[in-house]
This record gives structure tokens, C-alpha cells and sequence, in this order.
């Protein structure tokens, strides 16, 4: 099985190849906080893939993928019972909308981080996406070019883990 190697200094390595990648604008760390903009360190499986049927064809993978809809988001409440998961809109707490107007969501790789169990405020909606033109940070996500992460995903398998590296 290979595995998706994240460094701090914004390269991601996978099959022998290197790429650029966007990481949270609170650098990388252990300790996880909700809103802290922090990319979350560890292994983190990856659970499926979502993406929008209206912008682009769904990437080629062995992974599970589902499009996105207009009224999906996903709970960033940790006093919610729906924290850390994805919901309707609209929703009674307080969530992220998936289904955005710029194109960093139009591919999104659920990331296996604080799904079992989720922990109130331990960090919610840690996703492998699209970056910015300009690698700008992310909230706390690891973000690649789009062709990258379509070349990633097309050789990735089932059981594959991205791992984020403090060194």
C-alpha cells in the first residue's frame, strides 16, 4: 500500500513523484484545535472522495466518490451533535457549505481526522481539495493543484493514508 507523505515545508510525495501543496495558516501540529487554521499531524485514512458534477467529470479512482450537491455542508459546531459530519442545509449549527463558488471544493477527499470518535472541537472538516491559484493557505486542509490531485487520486487504492510529518 502506498501512502500519501505530507511535509511542513509544502511538498506532498506519492508513488516516487514530489508535488506542491497548500497547508493550514497555522502551520502543521499534534494538537488540533477548531478554528486554529492548524493542519492536523498524524495518519489520516482516506474515506472518500466528493466532487461537483456541474464543473468537472469525477476523477478516475478505486476510491468511493459521490457528487456534491447544492445543500450539502459539513458541522464546524462543536456544540452540535452533527460536529465533524457532513449535513443538509440549511442546518440548525453552524457548517461549512461543500458546494462553493470558487473551485476549491470541486474535488474534496473526506479525511479519516477525528471520525472515530469525533471530539467536540478537536477539528472539523480536514479534506485533501483543490488550492488556491497561488498555493494560498488553507484553514487547516492539505490543498493541491487540481491536475495533481486528479493524478494522485487515479493511483490511489482503497486503505490509503495521508500522512502529515512534523519534520
Amino acid at each position: 500500500m502506498r501512502n500519501i507523505r505530507v511535509h511542513q515545508d509544502g511538498r506532498l510525495e506519492f508513488a516516487g513523484k514530489r508535488f506542491r501543496c497548500a497547508l493550514g495558516r497555522g502551520g502543521l501540529a499534534a494538537d488540533k484545535h477548531e478554528g486554529d487554521g492548524v493542519t492536523p499531524v498524524g495518519r489520516w485514512p482516506l474515506r472518500r472522495i466528493l466532487f461537483r458534477p456541474d464543473r468537472l467529470p469525477p476523477p478516475q479512482t478505486a476510491l468511493d466518490i459521490e457528487p456534491i450537491q447544492k445543500d450539502d455542508g459539513w458541522c464546524d459546531d462543536p456544540r452540535h451533535a452533527d460536529y465533524n459530519l457532513p449535513v443538509t442545509l440549511p442546518h440548525a449549527g453552524s457548517c461549512e457549505r461543500l458546494w462553493r463558488e470558487d473551485s476549491l471544493y470541486d474535488i474534496v477527499v473526506v479525511l479519516g481526522h477525528n471520525d472515530n470518535p469525533v471530539v467536540a472541537g478537536a477539528g472539523s472538516a480536514i479534506f485533501l481539495h483543490v488550492a488556491r491559484d497561488d498555493y494560498g493557505p488553507t484553514e487547516g486542509c492539505v490543498a493541491l493543484a487540481e491536475r495533481d490531485l486528479r493524478e494522485i487520486l487515479s493511483a490511489a487504492e482503497p486503505g490509503c493514508v495521508l500522512e502529515v510529518c512534523a519534520e
